[in-house]
């Protein structure tokens, strides 16, 4: 969720109206205050949906209050990321471009501030008043740019407002669809719930901003989201309806998910039950096994691309990355750059293999499944650059020890998915199920194995023999007496021998 910024005006009636004159300026440049509506309404539905995740900066946690370095550009570090176009917030003509959009937009955007309290319906006919007059003279100007002069709104609102405006009059023109509320929205889509007529069911409808409309590559990473996801077919998966096009703006009709996020339970309670995370994991992976037998790797498994219903049952979501393992000339065009979130992507990812496989989702869902356990993140940094080197360098710490009340059996299972080499780790998801599955019911992980420190194993052994040997005689009444003795020292070094080999091959 974005921070807002809010106006000086508004935040000196906020502040007398609520008594608290002696808190801190939060109107200031380097603060912000963060709207965070309860968990249990709707806008919190659908956001992973709403959210574009290729090249964020720091997502979980993305809030910029809590983790200010989430509000590092991602391609300060090379990670693939969209451009700032001129009129999106933070760039310096957001404020002109956004309020220049004519009457129409005036008379709207009057409404939308006075029915969110940003000001009254006096101090909304006074600045109407003087924006006429001036607008007669020889220095017009808008009701937005009056707003802003006059400190009620922030360049920023303004153009986040205008933002609104446009998608609710875009995803009106869908044909067959009735618009019920907007549900969320991010950087490079908006999410509104919807019934579909035809059918009379509830459907989210991702709408691709009017700005992008003319940018083909958005447009076509768009429709290959809506065309991977359709190839899909599971429960465990957010499945899709319909993709289209209506005037100049692309949609994307899917499955409703009316529940909250596996970030959101993180958030809510710190750690999730490790029954809890065993079966929510099981079920990803479930539908992980299912994407990559129909030949797609999914290349952005975190916590808040896990929707999970009311039933908890989990949601696959957001195939914004998803790629055709097939599709070679995809990966030659990425190659040598960093597609995914940071605190969940896979070390091959980071060094922009052309080969991405199943390992890679297994590794984010390990990362995922890591943070539900401990309630703390496998690798932080103040950068993005930070913690993927850290992804790449760093030894994982074991999930156990940040949380001894986790089991071996699922810290066996985390550490094994989140091994830094491809070929360690599980090669497929069905192994991973199976695994699963097994610890759920009590017992060990079949394919899951701890590892074994070969050096420590050697050291022992060289040591044991640059020990000197003392040979002690004993005088025995037959020559006889202390053979029994020697075969019982025989029979025990050729079974410790054994039991060495053993060990080594595993």
């Amino acid at each position: 969720m974005r921070p807002q910024t809010l106006a000086p005006r508004t935040l000196r009636k906020i502040r007398a109206s609520s008594g608290i004159d002696n808190q801190p300026r939060l109107g200031d440049s380097s603060q912000t205050l963060q709207r965070n509506p309860p968990r249990s309404l709707p806008t919190n539905r659908h956001r992973s949906e709403a959210a574009s995740t290729i090249g964020l900066a720091l997502p979980d946690p993305t809030d910029p209050i809590t983790n200010p370095a989430a509000r590092t550009p991602a391609k300060v570090v090379g990670i693939v990321g969209e451009p700032e176009s001129p009129g999106s917030p933070g760039s310096s003509n957001a404020g002109n471009e956004g309020s220049r959009g004519g009457s129409n937009f005036d008379t709207v955007l009057g409404k939308l501030v006075v029915e969110r309290g940003l000001m009254s319906n006096e101090e909304l006919d006074q600045c109407n008043s003087e924006q006429k007059t001036r607008s007669a003279g020889s220095a017009p100007v808008t009701l937005a740019e009056m707003l802003v002069e006059r400190e009620f709104l922030t360049k920023r609102q303004v153009e986040r407002l205008r933002g609104d405006i446009e998608a609710v009059k875009t995803s009106q023109q869908i044909p067959g669809f009735r618009i019920i509320r907007k549900l969320g929205a991010g950087a490079m889509a908006t999410v509104f719930l919807a019934k579909q007529v035809s059918l009379d069911r509830l459907v989210a409808i991702k709408v691709l901003p009017k700005k992008f409309s003319a940018n083909q590559n958005f447009i076509e990473r768009f429709v290959r989201e809506g065309r991977a996801a359709a190839k899909l077919s599971h429960n465990n998966i957010v499945a899709a309806y319909e993709i289209g096009q209506s005037g100049e703006h692309h949609f994307f009709v899917m499955e409703y998910v009316d529940g909250d996020t596996v970030y959101d339970r993180i958030v809510a309670r710190k750690r999730v039950p490790e029954r809890e995370a065993l079966e929510i994991i099981r079920q990803v992976a479930s539908a992980l096994q299912h994407a990559h037998e129909m030949g797609f790797v999914h290349r952005d498994i975190k916590p808040k691309n896990i929707m999970m219903t009311t039933g908890n049952v989990a949601k696959l979501a957001d195939l914004g990355l998803a790629r055709a393992m097939s599709d070679k000339e995809a990966a030659e065009a990425e190659s040598g750059r960093a597609y995914g979130t940071p605190y969940y992507i896979s070390p091959e990812q980071i060094r922009g293999s052309v080969n991405i496989g199943p390992p890679a989702d297994i590794y984010g869902l390990g990362a995922t499944f890591y943070h539900m356990v401990t309630g703390k993140l496998p690798f932080e940094g103040t950068t993005p650059s930070q913690v993927m080197h850290r992804h790449l360098k760093d030894p994982l710490v074991p999930p156990d020890h940040v949380n001894p009340k986790v089991s071996a059996g699922t810290a066996l299972i985390i550490e094994t998915m989140m091994k830094k080499d491809a070929r360690d780790r599980y090669q497929n998801a069905r192994d991973l199920v199976t695994d699963l599955e097994l610890v759920i019911a009590g017992k060990d992980p079949e394919h899951a194995k701890p590892a074994v420190d070969i050096a420590t194993i050697t050291s022992a052994i060289n040591t044991a023999a640059q020990e000197p040997v003392a040979i002690v005689r004993k005088e025995s009444t037959t020559s006889f007496a202390s053979l029994p003795a020697i075969l019982i020292m025989g029979a025990l070094a050729v079974g410790n021998l054994v039991l060495l080999v053993i060990v080594l091959l595993r």
